[in-house]
């Protein structure tokens, strides 16, 4: 169990650093370009989930996306000491540690960071987003696209490892969630696993 604690807890550090960082050194709007116009710190906050995306109803949105953040990563938690109890290996784990990783780092925010920063009460706090990679405009002419940036959303660490883990898993170990329920239920053997 001790590595995937591991990657936790270092992508955890990394992400509540960079956000921290940003928030008390940057104001809201302001972008550091750190590869010519391909890539930029962009400090924003969103209220909602990740890549800026948001549940409608502030309030009560957040409060559900909380709530929702919180059972989901008692359960990858869960899922996780069951898979190291029978001895899979570390391929899927690490992938379900990206996931935990990114899911608890954007929870801090949200449940923490309006108290800590004094703009709002718990699980009303925004998620501090300033990864932008602006990599090219379409050109005018093609349709429904011509003058849009490719990829412009602005996202953070956490996200980035939720993204990470869940096509790390899907590409890499693509075995391990065809054979999900055989391992669950403990119809496989160790050396199948992987």
């Amino acid at each position: 169990m001790k590595k995937p604690l591991i990657v936790i807890f270092l992508i955890l550090l990394l992400d509540q650093v960079s956000k921290i960082l940003v928030k008390t050194t940057m104001a809201i709007g302001e972008a550091i370009p750190v590869f010519g116009k391909w890539f930029y710190i962009l400090f924003i906050e969103n209220n909602g989930m990740a890549f800026g995306w948001e549940i409608s109803g502030a309030c009560w949105g957040k409060l559900f996306l909380s709530l929702f953040r919180i059972v989901a990563v008692v359960f990858l938690f869960w899922l996780l000491f069951k898979l190291v109890k029978k001895g899979v290996k570390f391929g899927p784990l690490f992938g379900i540690s990206l996931i935990i990783a990114g899911a608890l780092g954007n929870i801090i925010d949200g449940m923490f960071y309006g108290l800590i920063f004094d703009y709002a009460g718990f699980m009303q706090g925004r998620v501090v987003d300033m990864l932008y990679f602006p990599l090219f405009t379409f050109p005018e002419w093609v349709p429904m696209l011509g003058g849009e940036i490719f990829f412009s959303p602005v996202f953070n660490i956490a996200d980035s490892a939720i993204t990470i883990g869940i096509v790390y898993l899907i590409i890499f170990q693509w075995s391990f969630i065809k054979n999900f329920e055989k391992i669950i239920g403990g119809k496989q053997d160790n050396g199948e696993r992987n």
